[in-house]
């Protein structure tokens, strides 16, 4: 039995979607206190900016004629994806950068998609499995205000995993988490409190469904 953890964020210490994820992944190390957590943090060790190409090219070439990075491409999807298919439940952190996906997660899911069991049209070997997505945002983008409408990726990240790779989808959302932090939300540093906390208790939640989706 084990989880798989992808953490995307480019920080280590007070990065808001890892300590959000923390907790998910605490509630099922509390249910499950033998099995293995298998963590990828693609924000600090990318994936190779080449690597989606290489390996969507080397499908055009027969296995005996590809070249060493194409053949090197392929694998590294292969492994992406055999952490995914192997585990029993995932989890994903995952921040909102400049309105859009983050580039180390899109470059991820674009390398996955490239493995014949998770490309797109097919029936993906990750349906049903029970996952997980935390996205944090530092401002605001809900509805009716200024900047309802900028955020890109959620509703691209749910469409991946829920509705590509069919994943039974779980998600944590949490937002102003630059207040405190940029001049501009300085007026919202209750209201981020309310939303953090808020967020903290789903994720329990979430955390307690993941791990009880899975029988021992």
């Amino acid at each position: 039995m084990s989880l798989f953890r992808l953490d995307a964020s480019i920080r280590v210490e007070g990065s808001h979607s890892r300590e959000i994820a923390d907790i998910v992944e605490q509630e099922w190390r509390t249910a499950h206190p033998d099995a293995q957590v298998v963590t990828r943090h693609i924000g600090i060790d990318p994936i190779p900016a080449t690597a989606w190409s290489t390996a969507v090219n080397a499908t055009y070439v027969p296995e005996d004629h590809r070249s060493p990075e194409q053949i090197g491409a392929v694998s590294l999807a292969a492994v992406a994806a055999d952490q995914l298919i192997g585990a029993d439940a995932l989890l994903f952190a995952v921040p909102l950068y400049n309105f859009g996906v983050s580039q180390h997660f899109k470059a991820w899911v674009d390398l996955v998609i490239c493995d014949p069991r998770m490309t797109a049209g097919v029936e993906p070997a990750t349906a049903g499995k029970p996952a997980v997505l935390v996205t944090v945002r530092g401002g605001s983008y809900a509805q009716g205000t200024p900047r309802e409408g900028w955020d890109h990726a959620t509703a691209w990240m749910r469409r991946v995993l829920a509705d590509v790779w069919k994943l039974d989808l779980k998600v944590v959302e949490s937002e102003f988490t630059l207040a405190g932090v940029n001049p501009a939300f300085e007026q919202f540093k209750v209201l981020a409190t309310q939303i953090r906390a808020a967020a903290e208790q789903t994720a329990h939640e979430h955390g307690r469904s993941l791990a009880g989706a899975i029988r021992v």
